[in-house]
């Protein structure tokens, strides 16, 4: 056991979790209290706006629960809960070091402080649910689709560091194939369920040797915050695509940039 993984507690998260845990990779699970995977529609939307935010949300549970299930915690692994409030505390830098990790993997959970990551002593990578540098920040596997580049959506294992999403490249996966009935959210899952496939055995051979330096982004990319989304974006998806992008793209109908995944992991 090599790793300590520190994550959300969705079940994406949680499937990335319990998939290196069956590897035997985990000495520890910090796992952190997010907020309800289904939020209620902001107050003051037109009843169109209302509709469509409730459609896509659902959509996004319904797909999270066909391609991730409910994994559950595995008994022999030690884990530790947290909040966002808790989770760079004294007592998280604690587990940590009583499990005694060569690398701790983040996912899915609230930014990790430079305090934390140097008390530790350990290699720090994070797993980002976009692919860098073209898509850092929130939400960026909805912004593929909206820029009608359904394949730039991906999975990023960088070098923490104090830049979003911006530390040296470690991996990368991307949807380099369109399957023509996936939604949106489908997409999404789709591709962080073959990163979280793939990456357990990746990582158990990387681990047996020297720990490798990523390639530096060479851009600055962009950064997507939180505010650049709002419902109204989802006209686009649903009215005008009616969440069939990946189709429109496997049909010929939308091109856009092609993705080059990059990795330095021992296959």
């Amino acid at each position: 056991m090599k790793m300590v993984v520190i994550t959300g507690d969705h079940p994406r998260h949680r499937y990335l979790a319990t998939k290196l845990a069956e590897c035997g990779l985990l000495s520890g699970w910090i796992i952190e209290k997010r907020k309800p995977f289904m939020p209620e529609a902001p107050a003051g939307l037109t009843p169109e706006l209302t509709r469509l935010f409730n459609l896509h949300f659902q959509r996004r549970e319904e797909a999270e629960e066909r391609f991730f299930g409910q994994p559950t915690t595995p008994s022999d692994v030690p884990n530790l809960s947290v909040t966002p409030d808790t989770l760079n505390d004294q007592a998280t830098l604690e587990f940590i070091k009583q499990a005694d990790p060569r690398l701790v993997l983040s996912y899915g959970c609230h930014k990790l402080s430079d305090a934390l990551i140097q008390a530790s002593g350990c290699t720090f990578w994070n797993t980002h649910g976009g692919f860098s540098p073209q898509y850092r920040g929130v939400t960026t596997h909805f912004w593929p689709s909206y820029m009608l580049e359904p394949q730039m959506t991906g999975v990023t294992m960088h070098e923490t560091t104090s830049h979003i999403d911006g530390g040296a490249i470690i991996h990368q996966n991307a949807a380099l194939e369109m399957h023509a009935d996936d939604g949106l959210h489908d997409l999404a899952a789709r591709t962080v369920r073959a990163y979280a496939d793939e990456i357990p055995a990746l990582l158990a051979k990387t681990l047996e040797g020297d720990l490798p330096l990523g390639q530096p982004q060479k851009t600055s990319g962009k950064i997507w915050i939180g505010a650049d989304w709002r419902p109204e974006h989802l006209h686009l998806i649903y009215n005008t695509y009616e969440d069939r992008i990946c189709k429109a793209v496997a049909d010929g109908e939308l091109a856009g940039r092609i993705p080059t995944p990059f990795s330095l992991l021992k296959d």
